[in-house]
């Protein structure tokens, strides 16, 4: 199973060119042959590529240091050395490859394309090159130059059309595995979600969206309290908020509260998130205690300019209603 890795530094080095060959042309009835040394290869290029197969930095977490080929050195008879093989680094849709000391953004990978990282050595001239009318013979040739070094950061923000925000246990893992093809771990404790999870809701119209949960928030998230600080980054190359709400018994916080403490906790991390469009889903309306009325939360929602769907992952009640909702939103001009 691959191990959901976000953040990864990785030493990268393109190829040295190769040294260019020093030869003379040795021929039977030939005189002064003169100079045939071949240049040498350039070395290897280090690109990085865009894979929508890939959904884990952990290949590289393995692998921190990756090299390109250097390129082979001249030969005689004026042939020139091969060139070095270039080297690929695939990491998944949604990376940001930076410098590790200055922060430096190189790219940001968001199609299946090559990102052109370090260039190679350039290969050295032979000697053939350096002959002239004054020099008929030279032996020299040129060594090849190095190539470049660099330690790069990359870091994956997952790209989702929909991010699914709430406290642990409202629910989230259910309703991912209710709607999507994603299957996480479900459990009646909190923090059963410890990485993101992303799932393809396929519509009755052959329309589709890709949705992603993150692991629950918690008061003072962005402090670094619970897992939610270290995963809120993955919600924000979405296009709509879902904030799903436990209605199924609150003792201490209402549903409106709830949802109050998770929008300062997106403000404090990043006011850029409550700039997104959002939608309040009610989830577990099947098991809301018989003190509760639905209709009065409702209202407490509508207070404060929210309209909320009411929804039950288990019996599905209210999902598909929601589900056309967010794809209409995800489909509207930014």
């Amino acid at each position: 199973m691959v191990k959901f890795v976000d953040t990864v530094k990785v030493f990268v080095e393109s190829g040295n060119g190769g040294r260019g060959c020093s030869s003379m042309r040795h021929e039977k009835y030939v005189e002064f042959g003169g100079p045939n040394g071949g240049d040498g290869g350039r070395g290897g290029d280090v690109h990085i590529q865009g894979s929508s197969r890939m959904t884990s930095l952990q290949d590289l977490r393995l692998h921190p240091h990756q090299k390109a080929k250097n390129g082979m050195p001249g030969l005689g008879d004026q042939k020139n050395g091969k060139a070095g093989d270039n080297k690929l680094i695939e990491v998944p849709l949604g990376t940001i490859v930076c410098d590790e000391e200055t922060s430096e953004i190189y790219c940001e990978v968001l199609e299946e394309k090559s990102y052109l990282l370090l260039k190679g050595g350039k290969g050295g001239l032979g000697n053939m090159h350096f002959k002239s009318s004054i020099k008929r013979a030279p032996r020299y040739a040129q060594p090849g130059l190095p190539g470049q070094s660099l330690t790069i950061r990359l870091e994956l923000k997952i790209m989702a059309d929909v991010g699914l925000v709430g406290f642990p246990n409202a629910g989230k893992s259910t309703f991912i595995s209710a709607v999507s093809n994603a299957r996480p771990k479900i459990a009646d404790y909190p923090f059963t979600t410890l990485v993101p999870n992303l799932g393809v809701v396929a519509l009755d119209n052959y329309q589709s969206f890709v949705i992603a949960d993150i692991p629950g928030i918690i008061e003072n998230a962005h402090q670094g309290m619970g897992l939610g600080d270290r995963f809120l980054k993955h919600i924000q190359r979405t296009s709509v908020l879902a904030f799903l709400i436990d209605c199924s018994g609150f003792e201490e916080n209402s549903p409106v509260d709830v949802f109050k403490t998770l929008l300062n906790e997106l403000e404090l991390y990043s006011g850029d998130l409550l700039e997104k469009k959002r939608v309040v889903l009610l989830s577990k309306i099947d098991s809301i205690r018989p003190d509760l009325d639905l209709n009065t939360l409702f209202d407490d929602f509508k207070a404060i300019n929210e309209e909320p769907y009411a929804i039950s992952s288990v019996s599905r009640n209210g999902l598909k209603k929601v589900l056309f909702r967010l794809h209409d939103i995800v489909q509207e001009e930014p």
